[in-house]
C-alpha cells in the first residue's frame, strides 16, 4: 500500500505532514494539487472526494483517507510507531502532555503565526501591501504566547520534556517562514524559545522538506 499526500508544496499544512513522514522515515507519493489555476483543483473533484472542505492536504494510506494535517500526523505517529523518530508516548500521562501542547500550537500559536506569515511572508511574495496594523496586533499576541513557551522551555528542552514530539513538529512550517521576517526579533526576545526554534528547524527531516519545497 502506498501513502499519498495530495497538496501544493508551498502550503504550510502540507509541509507539516511531510515533516512527520520524513521523521518516521516513510516513503510516500506526493500528488501535486494546482491551487492557483483559474479553476483551482482543490475546489473540485476528484479532490473534493478526499477533503470535502476543499483544503490541502488530503492523505491516503491504502483504503484510509484523511484530512486535517494535525490529525494526519497523529495517525502517522501512531500507526508507524515502530518507524523512525518516536513522536508520541505509550505512557498516557506523557501523552496527555503532548495532547495539551498540540492544542496550544493549534489554538494559541497558530492564529497569530498564520496572520503574520500571511502579512510578512506571503503578501510580499505576491507583491501585495502588508497591513501594518494587523502586524502590530498579531506580533503583540504572539509575544504573549511566547511568554508562556519561554516559561515552559525553562523546564525542559522541548515542549513535552527532553524528547522531540509531535507538539514541537507541528510548529515547523510557520516557524520556518516567520524566522525569515521581522518576527524573528519577537523570538529573539525569548532566548529559550529562540534556541528551541533553531534546534527543531535544524532537524534533518525538516531540512529534507525544505529541500523539496525549494524546487518549486
Amino acid at each position: 500500500m502506498t501513502i499519498k499526500v495530495h497538496a501544493a508544496l508551498f502550503a504550510p499544512n502540507a509541509a507539516r505532514v511531510l515533516a512527520c513522514l520524513h521523521e518516521k522515515e516513510l516513503n510516500y507519493e506526493f500528488v501535486p494539487v494546482n491551487m492557483i489555476s483559474r479553476v483551482p483543483e482543490h475546489k473540485q473533484e476528484p479532490f473534493i472526494s478526499l477533503n470535502p472542505f476543499g483544503l490541502v492536504p488530503a492523505f491516503e494510506d491504502g483504503d484510509l483517507k484523511l484530512f486535517e494535517s494535525r490529525a494526519i500526523n497523529q495517525y502517522i505517529a501512531s500507526a508507524y510507531a515502530d518507524k523512525g523518530t518516536q513522536l508520541i508516548f505509550d505512557d498516557p500521562k506523557k501523552m496527555a502532555i503532548v495532547g495539551v501542547w498540540m492544542e496550544v500550537e493549534a489554538r494559541q500559536y497558530d492564529p497569530p503565526a498564520s496572520w503574520l506569515t500571511r502579512e510578512l511572508y506571503i503578501k510580499p511574495l505576491l507583491g501585495k501591501v502588508t497591513n501594518k496594523a494587523v502586524v502590530k496586533e498579531q506580533e503583540a499576541q504572539l509575544a504573549k504566547v511566547l511568554d508562556v513557551y519561554e516559561s515552559r522551555l525553562a523546564q525542559s528542552k522541548y515542549l513535552c520534556g527532553d524528547t522531540f514530539t509531535l507538539a514541537d513538529l507541528n510548529h515547523l512550517p510557520l516557524l520556518d517562514h516567520l524566522m525569515k521576517t521581522r518576527v524573528k526579533a519577537v523570538f529573539d526576545n525569548h532566548p529559550r524559545v529562540s534556541a528551541w526554534a533553531v534546534d527543531i528547524l535544524a532537524r534533518p527531516a525538516w531540512k529534507k522538506v525544505v529541500a523539496v519545497r525549494s524546487n518549486l
